[in-house]
């Protein structure tokens, strides 16, 4: 049964008392605070560098992070290169020319090392460049929790299988968040990222075309919008041309993401089936439509639990002096 508005409030409440572990290791903000106490300073400011150079960038990093933590954990192991038995996460299929941002992340990890040499890992770096990207966008800040250590492998399979894809059903995609800890509430919210960025054109022709080649495959995609959406997008060819996610303002973390939504123009169907598939998901769109600083808030919060899946701690993994590799190679 659907919740009723103060219903999910009321989850969302109790969802905010939850204790930080998921299961993993022990994070707290303090983590650097004598080891490394520059490291968010450093971070913040490459991350504005970076995205003042270019604004696609925030999105680029934000998505990283979401990446890495939905295969084997928060672990950097999506920044691993192929080498010896390691098969990187790079080539998978959501990965494969669409994840970049990895020479952002090699140099805040060469300016980190210069600073506080073999003290802070490629995981946590990640941590900090995705809440910092969403900052910079003018989204919400939140503290991150650190103490995360590096992974030794990769996992193919893993990120072919574990992160939701966006032609994905809703029941799929919602499989996919619980696995690792994550509810329907923080699937809605982390959504949100998708207020920034921009996606591929074979991400989405499924939605403009049916099997004829004419007319709309998906009815629950505006037409008008459908329309501008082909020029760029033509049923064969252009795989790789780029649109916004929020046409209205890509480069601006803000909940116009689901005020689209709410009028049939959400690019990705796995971004329209939150408001079309489920009650419980299209009443939390329309929650953060109507009131964005609860979107900010719901965002953050589900950040840092998504941070806090199965983290390497203690003496698990290592802290990579290099993110493309492990420390033996």
């Amino acid at each position: 049964m659907a919740l009723s508005m103060s219903g999910i409030v009321a989850v969302l409440m109790v969802l905010s008392l939850a204790p930080l572990s998921l299961g993993g290791g022990y994070l707290c903000p303090e983590y650097y605070d004598k080891s490394c106490p520059q490291v968010k300073e450093i971070v913040w400011s490459m991350v504005a560098k970076a995205v003042a150079k270019e604004p696609r960038m925030a999105a680029s990093l934000l998505r990283l992070h979401f990446h890495d933590c939905f295969v084997k954990g928060c672990d950097a192991s999506i920044l691993l290169d192929s080498s010896g038995s390691i098969v990187s996460e790079k080539g998978s299929k959501p990965n494969k020319n669409s994840a970049r941002g990895f020479e952002v992340i090699d140099d805040i990890k060469a300016a980190v090392e210069q600073a506080c040499p073999k003290t802070v890992s490629c995981a946590d770096i990640l941590a900090l460049t995705a809440r910092y990207s969403t900052v910079v966008a003018g989204g919400p800040n939140w503290e991150v929790p650190l103490g995360r250590r590096d992974s030794l492998g990769a996992s193919l399979s893993g990120s072919n299988n574990d992160i939701p894809a966006p032609n994905n059903t809703l029941p799929t995609i919602i499989t996919k968040f619980k696995r690792q800890g994550l509810d329907v509430v923080d699937l809605v919210a982390l959504a949100g990222a998708h207020t920034i960025g921009f996606s591929r054109c074979t991400s989405f022709r499924q939605r403009l075309y049916n099997q004829s080649g004419n007319g709309l495959a998906d009815s629950t995609l505006d037409e008008s919008y459908a329309m501008q959406l082909r020029w760029g997008c033509p049923r064969s060819g252009s795989d790789d041309n780029l649109f916004p996610l929020d046409y209205v303002s890509p480069a601006q973390f803000d909940n116009y993401y689901y005020k689209n939504i709410l009028v049939g123009k959400g690019l990705l169907n796995s971004d329209q089936i939150l408001f079309t598939k489920s009650a419980t998901t299209r009443q939390l769109v329309e929650l953060y439509a109507a009131n964005i600083g609860i979107f900010y808030d719901h965002f953050a919060k589900s950040m840092i639990k998504m941070g806090n899946i199965t983290p390497l701690t203690g003496l698990e993994g290592e802290v990579r002096t290099n993110c493309r590799r492990i420390n033996s190679s």
